[in-house]
């Protein structure tokens, strides 16, 4: 089962959108690029790096095994750092990210808003 959850990448201030896809396939769970859970972040050639894919990750993972409800994330754009204790710490960008959702658009082919 494929779960879905809409976040940003950073091109100096501004926000594009990604999105997040994970998927848990039957087995053994372990965390690979490619194998039982997959997770894809779209567009592929946009540079993604920053520690504000741990939330939007595990939120795709609970949503793949069915610990939260499948349309729990409709609509919201997730960003955040996890500690190992599961809180959620402070990252950068918070400010365009917001401007960014707060001005989208939602596709109607996906139903993830659109930064503009």
């Amino acid at each position: 089962m494929i779960r879905r959850v809409a976040t940003v990448a950073f091109e100096g201030i501004e926000a594009r959108a990604v999105d997040m896809q994970v998927q848990v396939a039957p087995g053994l769970p372990a965390f690979n690029i490619v194998g039982r859970i997959t997770v894809n972040l779209a567009p592929a050639d946009l540079p993604k790096e920053g520690s504000h894919y741990d939330l939007p990750i595990a939120l795709g993972l609970m949503g793949a095994i069915g610990a939260i409800p499948h349309d729990a994330l409709s609509g919201f754009t997730v960003l955040g750092e996890l500690a190992l204790d599961g809180s959620i710490a402070p990252v950068a960008g918070v400010l365009p990210a917001a401007i960014g959702a707060n001005g989208a658009r939602l596709r109607r082919d996906t139903g993830f808003p659109t930064l503009s």
